[in-house]
């Protein structure tokens, strides 16, 4: 068992080295291509009247490329996160460009702006506010004095996201189980990890109580009904993913045998197995290959959060390592109906950013 769990580890271990400079620029090519990009372009987009007939460029002049708003901004975020990451590499410096052209206070106001219009409290709820409180803690994070200027042009934005967030959080009665965009428990990850950044404490109590409340008790997830045909999400897993962060190692692994009781104890065959995607050019058929990706972090994440010693370490971390390998082979780009977003999915799992 033991040699077992050394072999993942030591795997997974290789396979996050052989992320360098030259692998990060096949995404970081993903996302410069598409962040100013406006067409095609699929708007989530509330009409009063005549008046709100505008181009996305207009409408939301930082974030209008990528097809979709939180696309963009996770778009962003890839851009923030590799040339933070490889600051020396060739695509750093396009990348700063890029995000120098989009992170203006102009287009920033004008973002705020939008945001806050009748009819939009609902707006990007819960995920791509998520991803934009994602981008404002690697931006906070970087050190460059850029970087910096970024965030700050960025924090009326970000505060709204959060009060909207947190006028939400009291009246969500239930959490939402979905494997797509309004799934609650990935985007309450990324909240969280934002409030611990940013040290709001008073999101952290409000998130931890709501979670507490909405997922404290769960057990025995249905993870064989999983996934539905367009998931690029796991209800189970990323539920499990999430509660890691709230729990001490001990008390999670009690709490993960009750929700998950049957991720094995051994590696004897294959559990949780990647999906196959079986046209990449439909964009919602293409969501489970993003699936693979999310997976992938997620149970690495599960794993980080269990107590090194516990025995269902190396079943989990041979699923993450399938389901990440299956994950990266299929970001190619060759079609934008994946290539638009699954370079962000991709790089939030080869950087390891959720842990």
């Amino acid at each position: 068992m033991r040699l077992t769990v050394l072999a993942v580890l030591v795997t997974g271990l290789l396979a996050r080295a052989d992320f360098d400079a030259v692998a990060a620029a096949r995404f970081a090519k993903l996302a410069l291509d598409c962040v100013h990009k406006e067409y095609p372009n699929k708007l989530a987009h509330v009409l009063h009247d005549a008046k709100d007939v505008k181009p996305p460029r207009l409408l939301t002049p930082a974030f209008y490329g990528c097809y979709d708003w939180h696309s963009s901004v996770h778009g962003h975020w890839l851009l923030a996160r590799l040339a933070r990451t490889f600051p020396d590499a060739p695509f750093a410096a396009a990348a700063r460009k890029a995000l120098g052209q989009s992170l203006t206070a102009k287009n920033l106001a004008a973002e705020l702006k939008y945001f806050e219009g009748p009819g939009r409290v609902s707006f990007e709820r819960p995920y791509g506010l998520a991803w934009l409180l994602q981008l404002s803690a690697e931006l906070r994070e970087w050190n460059a004095p850029e970087a910096q200027a970024w965030a700050k042009a960025l924090e009326p934005l970000v505060r709204a996201a959060v009060a909207r967030l947190s006028a939400w959080l009291p009246k969500l009665s239930r959490p939402i189980r979905v494997g797509e965009h309004d799934q609650t428990a990935f985007a309450f990850g990324l909240v969280f990890d934002w409030a611990r950044g940013a040290q709001d404490e008073a999101l952290l109590r409000l998130l931890s109580e709501r979670v507490e409340l909405y997922y404290g008790k769960d057990r025995e997830c249905p993870i064989s009904y999983e996934p539905s045909g367009q998931d690029f999400l796991s209800a189970c897993l990323a539920e499990a993913d999430l509660m890691r962060r709230l729990f001490a190692p001990v008390q999670y692994a009690k709490w993960l045998r009750a929700f998950l009781p049957g991720i094995p104890e051994s590696v004897t065959k294959p559990w949780l197995t990647p999906e196959v995607v079986t046209d990449r050019a439909d964009p919602k058929l293409a969501h489970l290959d993003g699936l693979n990706l999310s997976r992938a972090w997620m149970l690495e994440g599960i794993v980080a959060g269990l107590p090194a010693e516990d025995p269902r370490v190396g079943a989990l971390g041979a699923a993450a390592l399938a389901h990440r390998v299956a994950g990266l082979e299929s970001v190619t780009g060759e079609h934008y109906e994946g290539g638009h977003w699954l370079g962000s999915f991709a790089v939030y799992l080869v950087t390891s950013r959720g842990k």
